[in-house]
């Protein structure tokens, strides 16, 4: 969640260390800090944004090797103390940490007993003093030692006053970057710091360390063991464009979901032959054929994906398949069917609990591959194979433009696998070109996206709101209730449109706001029945429908239209869009910070 920067190099740290933290702050945090190497260390840390801290060292100090850091909070509440760095009692080591020590209780009372006094709350303090106990002049070593006594995950840097050229990194479930300059190194936690410094780049993998300068790196596993790795291209995608003529990172997402669409889809979708192509994936026909079942696994927004995955999978190639959380498949000791197939869907790629669920299938023999957004991203290192959706660079910490292109590319999967196992050349051809033709849809419903301000209006105002839909339009209104409570912190909660009756419809009283996703699919009928049952108990409605349907139109206080789909499947990437614009503009209404919600970070990596 936190991020970590770094530089060694002859020029002036602070000010690259200060861009790189800006560029990851879209990850969510609550603070941040630098520390500089020169004549000692130079210390400055402050609670809030970025901007903040840039005001407290506007006189620079001076000093060519420096780390940055931006934390969220998990350890200590959200105050200057707690912030990172971390120093060691002499103030001669510095540490930026991510992740979580879970030992650190332990290593703490150790330490005290030595006579050592803490000045936060955080369990990353308690690596600079465990450092210092073991520093007998040689910095790798001496994190070594400490790293051999820690439990947990961590993505660390360290910086010494007795080595003013020299980093120190490690890490173990966390990720960590170095990126090659002219004469000068950079560190990141995530490559998006990198882009115009370094076109080169050099993932870390767990349990190792590495010793970092202008020139060079050397790395070395915890045992002692030299590795090296491959230097890899910088993606392209990652070049920084800012916000343009947008007001805000999430609006400009959602108004480059046509262009992600089209990257996503692109080659993939093959018409001649009325399927498609996923070479990540690495599946000869005969091994499609044969598989048993296809488990879906993600947190949040690719969680909703993930079911609509599921259902492309059942209704074009007849695979049994399901949608989970995550975060709870690990923990309940599943059952891996050694024909299963899992696909673990993320955009960071390095998502904690989706890891966890990889290595939960992979340590029971399962084949599993990554869906995911980021090149190079720790999911996609794990897995080995799998597809990138290509959505680009996503700022904004509730996920738009990911989410479509998540569900394109689970899309592309099901039409492979059905066009193998079931589908004829004329479905599958039909089936393709309408997808083809998706971009084009979203792209005239952006243009002209209707009665959005009503909606805002409506749901804004709301004690509570609920949402509801069918079959695959179900999966869409947990996303749009979930963009409500991200960006607008609105209560609300999502369920299948029948279950309303079952307990749920006992809230709706006069003027609670509904949202219906009501596309003209087979559920249709069924749903608007319904949106009858809240609409006679005074309830509010907002319907996002298909245009032309006049009996949808007519039951809503607030009616949307979205283009026509002819495909069920198809259909969510065009009844999202109206969703996330009306937890957009709710979240302006409610003068909410959009980009960065509170409590929130983008890249989830703790449990």
């Amino acid at each position: 969640m936190c991020g970590i920067v770094g530089y060694v190099g002859s020029r002036q740290a602070v000010p690259l260390l200060l861009e790189g933290l800006r560029r990851l702050e879209y990850r969510g945090y609550d603070s941040a800090g630098v520390a500089v190497v020169r004549d000692g260390l130079h210390l400055v840390r402050r609670v809030g944004p970025v901007a903040n801290l840039a005001k407290a060292v506007a006189v620079e100090p001076p000093g060519g090797t420096g780390i940055g850091h931006t934390r969220w909070a998990t350890h200590g509440v959200v105050a200057e103390p707690n912030a990172h760095p971390h120093l060691d009692s002499t103030s001669r080591i510095a540490v930026v940490h991510n992740a979580i020590i879970e030992n650190h209780a332990a290593i703490l009372a150790l330490l005290e007993q030595e006579g050592i006094q803490f000045r936060s709350e955080t369990d990353t303090e308690v690596l600079p003093h465990l450092i210092r106990k073991f520093y007998q002049g040689d910095p790798v070593e001496a994190v070594r030692a400490a790293l051999l006594l820690v439990q947990g995950t961590y993505g660390i840097a360290v910086a010494f006053a007795d080595h003013p050229d020299v980093l120190i990194a490690a890490r173990n479930g966390s990720p960590l970057v170095l990126g090659k300059g002219e004469g000068e190194t950079f560190l990141a936690s995530d490559p998006q710091a990198l882009a115009g410094h370094a076109r080169q780049v050099m993932y870390l993998e767990d349990r190792e360390i590495v010793l970092i300068t202008a020139e060079a790196w050397d790395i070395t596993r915890l045992d002692g063991v030299r590795i090296t790795h491959a230097l890899e291209e910088l993606a392209t995608e990652l070049v920084w464009s800012g916000k343009g003529s947008y007001a805000h990172h999430m609006l400009k997402e959602i108004h480059e979901q046509p262009e992600s669409l089209r990257r996503c889809l692109s080659g993939r979708v093959v018409l001649d032959q009325g399927g498609a192509k996923l070479g990540g994936l690495d599946l000869p026909p005969s091994e499609i054929a044969n598989i048993t079942r296809v488990g879906l696994l993600g947190c949040g927004t690719s969680f909703h994906a993930s079911l609509v995955g599921a259902a492309a999978m059942e209704n074009l190639a007849r695979i049994p398949a399901f949608a989970e959380v995550a975060s709870e498949f690990r923990h309940r000791n599943p059952v891996i069917d050694q024909g299963a197939l899992f696909l673990a869907v993320s955009q960071s790629g390095e998502t904690a609990d989706t890891l966890g669920a990889i290595r939960e299938v992979q340590l029971k023999g399962g084949r599993v591959m990554g869906v995911v957004n980021s090149v190079g991203s720790s999911i996609a290192r794990t897995c080995g194979h799998g597809v990138y959706v290509h959505s680009g660079p996503e700022i904004a910490v509730a996920s738009t433009k990911a989410f479509t292109s998540q569900v394109a590319a689970l899309l592309v999967a099901g039409l492979m696998f059905g066009r193998t196992r079931i589908l004829g050349l004329h479905e599958g051809q039909s089936f393709g070109r309408e997808l083809l033709g998706v971009p084009e849809l979203v792209e005239r419903y952006l243009d002209a996206p209707g009665a959005i301000d009503a909606a805002a209006e409506l749901v804004s105002g709301g004690k509570y709101v609920f949402f509801f839909g069918r079959g695959v339009s179900h999966a869409v209104a947990m996303e749009g209730a979930l963009k409500l409570k991200e960006v607008a912190y609105v209560p609300c909660m999502s369920y299948p449109a029948a279950e309303m009756k079952h307990g749920p419809i006992a809230l709706i009283d006069a003027n609670t706001p509904v949202v219906a996703v009501v596309p003209d699919d087979t559920m249709r009928d069924k749903t608007l029945s319904n949106v009858q049952e809240v609409k006679a108990r005074g309830a509010r409605i907002i319907i996002v429908h298909t245009e032309g349907d006049v009996y949808a139109a007519a039951l809503a206080d607030v009616s949307i239209p979205v283009p026509r789909t002819h495909s069920s499947l198809i259909s969510p990437l065009v009844t999202v869009l109206p969703l996330q614009l009306i937890a957009y503009r709710a979240g302006i209404m409610l003068d909410r910070d959009i980009d960065r919600p509170r409590n929130l970070a983008k890249s989830v990596t703790v449990e």
